[in-house]
């Protein structure tokens, strides 16, 4: 048995650290054994699994493979459960083989997470429905961390569960990586869910954490896992890879030491993770073989001409919006086109403010921008920077008014009571900022 001290943790944060990152190849390697329909007895296995570590460990000493000690108690509770159940009382000999989890099979492991991963993403789940599952049975978030990173209702994330759960156990036959012949269809699928996890990570849209680097992890680590097994190592896999590796890297500049927002200009890029840019780099390329280019390829390289910019008036903005236009022709998104204006408010300087203003303004024509508070915050920068602090006051004023994260509201604040200082008639009042929809609906993710 290991101390409790070893490495400065006490049981319960090993145990807390184990099951975060754990869970759901506890849940995978048992629930493949059993089948989409036992989930539920899966998840109740491994809970008991993580009780009983939180009890036993403070006083016996966290073991030398805590993992492989999960494993071993969550199968034999799953063993027990299954003694019950005549349905699947069949399935017996598959939960008896010896399959220790931790470090003696990583490659089987690994298959069986990804296994899960499709399932979880099984396109006759509706999208929402598809994250929420990824983020508790293979993700091992809780259902109030999935409600938070759903901008929901936990009541609304159990449902949405239940629900899936039994869709699944209705049609899935079993838990497994689809063949070749729908394996594509059935990738972008995932790569969709993997998207907005890291998206909800990285721009938190409502609560008191501007990022939640956990969210962001656990994206890189399933899109890893995609990219290790070469059924799914494709270039549009590698190229979301090198997307989620580029923008992670700025994560720890995103916020100052309070918690609050920098933007891309104000951050200190010596705090920028080049051991992730490098690395991000590097995949980007080899996404590049072949034939294939995808909107992600196309992101990757926008990411890329931040990464290489010695700073903001160094980027290449001109090649930004050009990647842009790439993208809309590709895929037309609002919050794209909202990128692309402000991209080229910054290629053509404080003369265009005007035009770059009315391609802003054309946009608030778009339904899924209108409770969006990006939209009059970028209005607001770009008279603020072309020296109309009174105009910048009338767009932040109006960001206030609409649903974002307190770190956000503290920065448009601030932005306010700036242009409040240079600008004498300008007043600082602090509307409310309006409650979101109970199911978090019309989230634009970037």
């Amino acid at each position: 048995m290991r101390a409790l001290t070893a490495e400065g943790e006490g049981p319960g944060q090993v145990v807390e650290r184990l099951f975060r990152h754990s869970a759901g190849r506890l849940t995978s390697t048992l629930a493949r054994a059993l089948g989409p329909a036992r989930i539920d007895l899966v998840e109740e296995a491994v809970q008991e699994a993580l009780l009983r570590a939180l009890r036993r460990w403070p006083f016996t000493g966290v073991p030398d493979n805590p993992l492989g000690w999960l494993y071993q108690v969550a199968r034999n509770t799953a063993l027990d459960l299954v003694r019950h159940d005549e349905v699947v009382r069949a399935k017996l000999p598959l939960l008896v083989e010896d399959r220790p989890a931790g470090r003696d099979e990583p490659a089987e492991l690994a298959d069986d997470e990804l296994a899960m991963v499709f399932l979880c993403c099984h396109p006759g789940l509706p999208l929402a429905s598809q994250v929420a599952l990824t983020l508790r049975t293979v993700g091992g978030l809780g259902v109030d961390e999935v409600a938070a990173a759903l901008l929901t209702r936990p009541a609304a994330v159990a449902q949405r569960l239940v629900r899936a759960k039994r869709w699944l156990r209705d049609h899935a036959e079993a838990i497994e990586v689809p063949g070749v012949d729908e394996l594509g269809s059935r990738v972008d699928s995932v790569l969709t869910v993997l998207y907005l996890l890291f998206d909800a990570g990285y721009d938190a849209a409502v609560g008191e954490s501007a990022v939640r680097g956990e969210l962001c992890a656990e994206a890189i680590r399933l899109t890893r896992l995609l990219c290790r097994d070469p059924r799914t190592d494709l270039p549009r896999v590698r190229a979301l890879l090198a997307l989620m590796l580029l923008q992670a890297s700025r994560l720890a500049a995103r916020t100052d030491e309070d918690g609050d927002l920098r933007l891309l200009a104000d951050q200190d890029r010596g705090r920028w993770d080049q051991a992730m840019i490098t690395e991000g780099v590097r995949v980007f390329a080899s996404s590049c073989v072949g034939e294939e280019r995808s909107t992600y390829h196309v992101e990757a390289a926008i990411a890329l001409c931040h990464a290489m910019a010695p700073d903001i008036e160094g980027t290449d903005w001109a090649r930004v919006v050009a990647l842009y236009d790439d993208l809309l022709a590709t895929r037309y998104s609002p919050v794209a086109a909202l990128n692309r204006a402000i991209a080229s408010a910054m290629a053509l300087g404080p003369a265009a403010t005007a035009t770059a203003a009315a391609e802003l303004d054309r946009l608030r024509e778009e339904p899924a921008l209108r409770d969006y508070h990006l939209l009059p915050a970028a209005l607001g920068a770009l008279w603020l920077r072309a020296g109309r602090p009174d105009l910048a006051a009338r767009y932040y004023r109006e960001a206030l008014g609409k649903p974002c994260s307190a770190p956000a509201r503290r920065f448009l604040l601030d932005r306010l009571e700036h242009c409040a200082g240079r600008c004498p008639h300008t007043t600082v009042d602090k509307p409310d900022v309006p409650a979101r929809s109970p199911d978090g609906e019309g989230r634009t993710a970037t």
